[in-house]
């Protein structure tokens, strides 16, 4: 055999060991997703709360509690979650919210959402009524639309 062959042979083994491998973690990961996701929607309760103000912020600069930004991964830190500070009660509370759910909410208004502990997961109404924001022009309609 050629020195080319062997080397394309052993190329190919080392794809496919890897994508083995990344198969077999994804099927892990989306188990464990599945599961945190039912406990989620076991602990989910309707709350009434007051939107003072939302941001995309970094976990340290959050305001959550500490112990919450202990627990997440060293990767994730870094990164900007949507932050949501809300009237719940007499208490002012800073939570995570859903990627979806975080366009849809209204500032300076009262709504009713699907909390799971310091999660917003979805929300049921608005006072006022929700408004969808229109959808965001991909770049060639914007270059197009000039």
């Amino acid at each position: 055999m050629s020195p080319v062959a062997i080397t394309l042979i052993v190329i190919i083994v080392v794809l496919i060991a890897i994508l083995a491998g990344l198969i077999f973690f994804g099927r892990k990961a989306q188990k464990k997703q599945a599961l945190q996701q039912e406990q989620m929607e076991a602990m989910a309760q309707t709350v009434s709360m007051l939107v003072i103000d939302k941001k995309r912020m970094r976990v340290n600069q959050s305001g959550l509690p500490q112990q919450v930004i202990d627990q997440t991964p060293k990767l994730l830190r870094r990164s900007k979650l949507p932050i949501v500070k809300a009237k719940v009660g007499p208490r002012i509370m800073t939570m995570v919210c859903d990627e979806k759910v975080f366009e849809l909410i209204p500032v300076k208004r009262e709504i009713k959402a699907v909390v799971s502990g310091i999660y917003i997961s979805g929300i049921k109404s608005a006072r006022g009524g929700l408004e969808t924001p229109p959808p965001k022009k991909s770049f060639f309609k914007r270059l197009f639309k000039k």
